[in-house]
């Protein structure tokens, strides 16, 4: 099955650490492809992360986050991947 590419953000829990180190952290675990960020205070991981699946591609993400010593708090995806997600028809 092909690779695609899917785009989505993991909001993650606020640990103490701060941007450089969590960045660091997420980079070590295999989240290269990943933009970490806060807004507000609040931690995230914008992601592009090459999988068979979307499903594949989030569970892959929050292995890695988990990897990091990161908690997600939740999952956003943008209209356009959700549009391409299968929804039963």
């Amino acid at each position: 099955m092909a690779s695609t590419v899917f785009e989505f953000t993991l909001w993650l829990a606020a640990d103490g650490r701060d941007l450089l180190a969590r960045t660091n952290a997420l980079h070590d675990a295999g989240a290269d492809d990943c933009s970490p960020g806060e807004h507000c205070g609040a931690p995230y991981a914008a992601f592009h992360r090459e999988a068979a699946s979307f499903e594949d591609a989030v569970r892959s993400a929050i292995r890695d986050a988990h990897e990091a010593g990161c908690h997600v708090v939740r999952c956003e995806i943008d209209e356009r991947q959700l549009a391409a997600w299968p929804c039963g028809s």
